[in-house]
Order: C-alpha cells, then structure tokens, then sequence
C-alpha cells in the first residue's frame, strides 16, 4: 500500500501509460459513437443500473472518464472502494439524503449540529420529504426511530470546529448509515470510513481544487452504496462536469502540501488570536482544552487549517478593516478567507438553534491559505486593533511587498 503523498500524485492515474500520455486527459465529449446500437443499448442500461463503466460511455450523463479517474483517485485517499462525483457538495449531500432515505423508505434523519448551513437548511426544509431530528452527539441513539434512514454529522464542524468521535457515533447509530462531511479535514488528516461511516462527504469546492475555481462535490463509500448514488446521478443530472473531474484531480497532487502548510498557519494564528484583546472566544482544536477526547493524533491526523473566533466589537467592521484576507464564504483555497457565518452561510438558520449549537452572532471564520503568516498577522491585528485606516499589499517596483495606508 503506497502512502498518502504517493497515492495523492498517482491516483486514478492507472491508465495513463497505456494511452501514451503524462498529463491527464480531458474528454469533453457530450457523446460517443455506438455503432454497434445493441451493444450501446446494453452499456446504457448497465451505466443506470449503477455500474462503474460499461462497454461504452454512450452519453456525458451515464458517465464520463476524466470524473471517473477523479473518482478512482478519492476512492484511494479516502479508503473505499467507489466514490462518486457530483457538480457541488450540495448535489452530493442530497443524492446521499435520497439513496438512504428516500430509495430505502426510511424519511427520518438524526442530524448532529453544527453542520454547514446550506445541508442544516436542506435538512430542515423538507424539501427531499424528510424530517429531521436534531440531536447531539451523545444522544444520537436515543433519536433513532424505525424510519431513521440516516445520521448526518460534521466534523470538524462548520463553523466552530467542535470535534465528535467518529467511531462513537457509528456504534450510537447501530445499523443506521452515518455520513460524515469531511470536508474541513480532508482525507490528508481523517478517513471516516476506516472508523464505520457509511459515506464521507466532501466538497470538493473547497481543499480538494484549493484554488477557488471549480466547483464540484464527491461522495466515498461502499461499491454496493456508490451504485445508488450513480442511479440518483443520472436521472437527476447532477454531474460534475469534465473539467471540473480534470481540476479537481489535478489538485489532489498537491492536496497534502496545501493542507499541512495552511495548517501550520492556521495553528500560528489561532495561538495569537487567543491573546488579542480584540478577541474574544477562539475556537481551533490546536488550542489547549479544545480537544478534551484527544481526538488530534488519534481519529485526525492534525487539527486542520479553519479556524473561529468571537470578536470584541461588530464582526462586519472587523472584516471591512482588513485589506489581505479576502473576505469571502467557502475556504480550502491557497489565499486566506474569512466571513462571518450567521451573516452568511448560516443565515438560514434560525438565529436561536443557531447559537444554542455554538455559533454565535459574533463568530467569525477563518480559513487559513498559504500566504506568510506574518503578513497575515499584521493584517488580522490591524483590523482587529480599531485602526482607521485600510491597508493593502502592494508590490514595489524592486518585487518586494510593501503595506500602503488609505483613508
């Protein structure tokens, strides 16, 4: 078995020296000749049954290569045997609430929060004909009912980092299916699958691209688990476009570089953060006492590259003073994000559930990118400090960066 780094690069890359080429291959194609009409007739109904490949991919919808070989590669990272691709993390998550709930006849969900407010707000809904029961972590059993189809948990959470242990919540749920969205950790620090979780979440929009440009949601499992999700893929038409597979694919080479650079910075930062004066609650599991299961070294791998904190005046001011960190829901990307979650990607949560979960009004954020941490300071402290003026990075004429004042 090839280790992390190794598997990162040659993933999904298997059959790359049979076609004769280095780089991966793009195939954009919408759809492919079946000149043997009875052959391409069999293929087709292979593809929606569920199958992985057929004889022939007939149609951009049934199936596409330069996803597959991103699939294959995640499958590998994430130690499953399939993994399927859909064109965001909440086409993922929903064809997950369908397979298990929906196709099993099972309308019940036992939800853990936090989680990411888009799914909070999917499960809520109703839309997809579910009910959800929000329960923590230590009472997910006791929120098992005979229609509970699924258990959804987030860990590391979104936005506030808490942290639950995997393997206690796959025993509480017993014969339940538990998905886990594993897109703060990634699979460079956690596999939840080695620990029982049924799916591992991801999207792939954040660390998996890590440039901000592609949009994109996958979903590792069980091959028997897959073929569902790839029926639910083809007739709702929730594909991830080839170039979206080719980008994504191509970030996982450097995905393990990226996340332990920007964890690095992360922990830096939320050392500093917690003796602003600015600030008020920070929320890292780096930290001393924000990690009492020590879960860090034992289910993760490190404590990851998002952080949260409170601050001392209104958030929105803090994040209008600050001229580096771009101000910006999702994360995972190379420069540093921040937003302010209940203005943002939580506002539709209801307010009081909201903090009642441990994300409050003031929290703000943060994803760590791979800039200087230093510069990153200076720009975190100015803004946190109530300094009137705005500042920005500017190069000099000579290369080197040098901090402008405005206003």
């Amino acid at each position: 078995m090839t280790r992390l780094r190794t598997t990162a690069v040659h993933g999904g890359r298997e059959d790359l020296a049979d076609l004769g080429v280095h780089a991966l291959p793009l195939d954009l194609s919408t759809t492919y000749p079946v000149p043997d009409q009875a052959a391409g007739g069999r293929a087709l109904q292979d593809l929606a049954e569920g199958a992985a490949r057929a004889g022939s991919p007939v149609y951009a919808r049934l199936h596409n290569p330069t996803v597959a070989r991103f699939e294959q590669a995640l499958a590998a990272l994430e130690g499953t045997a399939a993994a399927v691709a859909f064109g965001s993390g909440m086409a993922a998550v929903t064809a997950v609430v369908q397979a298990a709930c929906v196709l099993a006849g099972k309308p019940h969900v036992v939800a853990v929060r936090p989680l990411y407010g888009g799914t909070d707000h999917l499960l809520s809904s109703g839309l997809l004909g579910v009910r959800t029961t929000y329960a923590t972590a230590d009472r997910v059993a006791d929120a098992i009912t005979p229609d509970t189809g699924l258990v959804v948990v987030e860990t590391p959470a979104n936005p506030n980092l808490d942290l639950l242990d995997i393997a206690a919540v796959v025993a509480r749920a017993g014969t339940v299916p538990v998905v886990v969205d594993n897109t703060f950790a990634t699979p460079v620090l956690q596999n939840p699958a080695a620990l029982g979780a049924a799916y591992v979440l991801h999207s792939a929009t954040k660390y998996l691209g890590g440039h901000g440009d592609v949009l994109g949601g996958v979903v590792a499992c069980a091959e028997e688990r897959a073929a569902e999700l790839r029926r639910i893929r083809i007739v709702t038409g929730a594909v991830l476009h080839p170039l979206g597979g080719y980008l994504l694919h191509r970030g996982l080479a450097t995905l393990p570089l990226r996340v332990e650079a920007a964890q690095r910075t992360a922990v830096e930062l939320a050392r500093r953060l917690a003796g602003h004066p600015g600030v008020g609650l920070v929320r890292h599991p780096s930290l001393p006492g924000a990690d009492p299961a020590g879960l860090v070294g034992t289910q993760m791998g490190g404590p990851g590259a998002v952080l949260a904190f409170t601050t001392r005046e209104d958030p929105a001011a803090v994040v209008a003073r600050l001229g580096l960190i771009t101000p910006a829901v999702s994360l995972g990307s190379v420069d540093t994000l921040v937003e302010h979650p209940a203005a943002l990607t939580h506002r539709l949560v209801p307010g009081a559930e909201r903090e009642a979960s441990g994300v409050p009004g003031d929290l703000l954020r943060l994803s760590a990118g791979l800039e200087d941490v230093e510069d990153l300071w200076a720009d975190l402290d100015r803004a946190l400090s109530g300094a009137c003026e705005r500042h920005y990075i500017k190069p000099s004429s000579s290369g080197e960066r040098a901090l402008v004042q405005t206003g």
